[in-house]
């Protein structure tokens, strides 16, 4: 296997214990903010070149909530590493009972080309604050951000310990041969499954960062301009490339007549009368994701935009009418630049709607009534949910981002991530004295005994009493 050696050499290391002082990981972990501040340029370069995408936003996703990350965990560091001790029964009073967070080892993190430098860079944070040896590997399809962090990054990181490898599925698939301690994918359910596969060959656990149909619903109680804005900021940020952005609407068809003028005036505000001229919009990262795209703009009815541009692999803001849940459109995650709204009647029936399919990575509600929200929220499950907005559930490092069921296993960001690339291992150390407390556990045994360790180990339930 042609990683085999560099598996081999970074197991090796971490064997040693290099990875594990506060100290190490600490200064790898400021190697990589200084990475961050040395190549903020060339990172904007490469994701513009890559899919065309605008300063602002890639700053704020890969440069600024990244640097979010790093500092939330090198602030914290010294405390998510401390044992964690734990209760005691009267038996174990005088011993020490604690969890140890040990790191897994060897881990793989395997990142998407759709935030290509976030989604690789805020799972090794974690990796490198847990103590473990990491191998990155960047998608080939955004290639000039692929080729910065291969020929950069080990400018920066013990290249003992961490590594880059390049390449596409073949090359995937030979690395995933290799037995690894953690693997941590983020891409869609049907990789996810092919990564899982592999993983259990070795039975090796894993964190799947996976994708979903996003629902909407849009109340009939709600402020239409400032659901506009927000759904149309949280749809076409990132050309609509995002595996959290709403993926369709849900309304009455009164609230569908309010809200169509509302989103074209929020579109026309955002990237004016010609959004292909506006430099706050991006483009499709390749040519198969824009002919995979440009079929779907068949489904419903175009009410906004629609227009392409193959040249450019430009595809406008678009919004779709009349859409029908057997479209083609509604069989797939979008992960472009189009909306549809599928018509419901009430609030129930939307629910029946997103409970009916797979589990999403978010679901999202829009009300001014605070319990209509909160219905929707109880009454659904997905990886994560924001009420009255899009996307901004993502920006707080103390909420875990992860899905569920379809949309993905485990969860991280800030502490979260930290405790996914940590092995928790129940710990007790006890003293070689006190013998006499040890008896009632040993043979030959007899009622008395087992009284006598029924009221030491026994936990009771709190404020339940005995009838006598």
């Amino acid at each position: 296997n042609p990683y085999a050696g560099l598996v081999s050499h970074l197991r090796a290391s971490w064997l040693s214990g290099k990875t594990r002082p506060m100290e190490y990981r600490v200064a790898q972990l400021e190697a990589l903010g200084r990475f961050l501040d040395d190549k903020k340029q060339e990172i904007l370069e490469a994701t513009e070149l890559d899919m065309g995408k605008p300063s602002f936003e890639a700053f704020f996703s890969e440069i600024l909530l990244c640097k979010n990350e790093l500092n939330v965990t090198l602030n914290n560091l010294s405390h998510w590493m401390k044992d964690e001790h734990v209760d005691k029964n009267l038996v174990m009073q005088l011993d020490s009972a604690f969890i140890r967070k040990d790191p897994y080892g060897v881990v793989l993190i395997i990142a998407p080309w759709n935030y290509p430098i976030h989604l690789f860079l805020v799972p090794l944070i974690g990796a490198i604050a847990a103590g473990n040896c990491a191998i990155i590997k960047p998608s080939e399809i955004s290639k000039n951000t692929e080729r910065l962090v291969a020929e950069t990054l080990s400018c920066y990181l013990d290249n003992d310990c961490f590594a880059v490898v390049t390449g596409g599925v073949p090359e995937t698939t030979r690395l995933l041969e290799n037995k690894f301690d953690y693997i941590f994918f983020t891409g869609s359910p049907p990789v996810g499954r092919i990564v899982m596969t592999a993983a259990a060959k070795h039975l090796t656990p894993v964190t799947l960062e996976l994708g979903g149909k996003n629902p909407c619903y849009v109340s009939n109680t709600c402020d239409v301009t400032n659901v506009a804005r927000r759904v149309a900021w949280g749809r076409f940020f990132n050309a609509g490339q995002t595996c959290t952005a709403p993926d369709y609407l849900l309304c009455t068809i009164e609230m569908q007549e309010k809200l169509m003028p509302a989103l074209r005036e929020a579109i026309t505000e955002f990237f004016g009368p010609n959004p292909r001229e506006s430099p706050d919009f991006g483009r499709i990262v390749s040519d198969k994701q824009f002919q995979r795209l440009r079929v779907l703009l068949g489904s419903g009815r175009v009410a906004i935009g629609g227009q392409t541009d193959e040249a450019e692999r430009y595809i406008a803001p678009t919004v779709l009418a009349d859409v029908l849940p057997s479209d083609p459109i509604m069989q797939e995650e979008i992960f472009g630049p189009i909306l549809p709204i599928v018509v419901i009647t009430n609030m129930d029936e939307a629910i029946d709607f997103i409970n009916a399919r797979p589990q999403p990575l978010a679901v999202y509600a829009f009300s001014c009534d605070s319990k209509i929200v909160n219905q929707v929220l109880e009454r659904t499950s997905s990886g994560g949910f924001c009420g009255n907005d899009t996307l901004m559930h993502l920006t707080l490092t103390s909420l875990p981002f992860g899905g569920i069921g379809n949309s993905g296993l485990g969860k991280y960001h800030g502490k979260f991530t930290f405790d996914t690339f940590s092995h928790h291992r129940g710990c007790l150390h006890r003293s070689m004295g006190l013998e006499t407390l040890n008896t009632p556990r040993y043979p030959p045994y007899t009622q008395q005994k087992l009284g006598l360790l029924t009221t030491t180990f026994e936990v009771k339930r709190r404020g339940t009493c005995t009838l006598l």
